[in-house]
């Protein structure tokens, strides 16, 4: 499973509707798996709804975050942030959280 969280740091709470799409790459081909958007708590608990089991390999998290930013007025560096990780266990869960401001980001492994 993949979850993701997003929080704001410049409002100091969680993104609520932003949202996110799930691809798995190979090479330089991208296949959309599934799309989500964070909920009130800035969370998205499974990003595919469906559950489908994962598959050793590289996908990405991507996230429109200029829409989010243009929804509260403000004015932001990055449209979307792509986050590329690797899936080497299908069997773990991997959780990628996304600190997110108008001009950066930052996201590491969660738990």
């Amino acid at each position: 499973m993949i979850s993701t969280h997003v929080l704001d740091l410049t409002a100091g709470k969680p993104a609520s509707g932003v949202y996110v799409e799930l691809s798995f790459v190979d090479g330089d081909e991208r296949t959309r798996v599934a799309a989500a958007v964070t909920d009130k708590d800035g969370r998205v608990g499974s990003v595919d709804k469906k559950k489908r089991k994962l598959v050793t390999g590289v996908y990405e998290l991507m996230f429109e975050t200029g829409a989010y930013f243009i929804r509260r007025n403000i004015r932001s560096f990055h449209p979307r942030v792509t986050i590329t990780f690797e899936v080497r266990d299908p069997a773990q869960h991997y959780h990628v959280p996304l600190l997110l401001s108008p001009f950066g980001y930052s996201t590491y492994r969660g738990s």
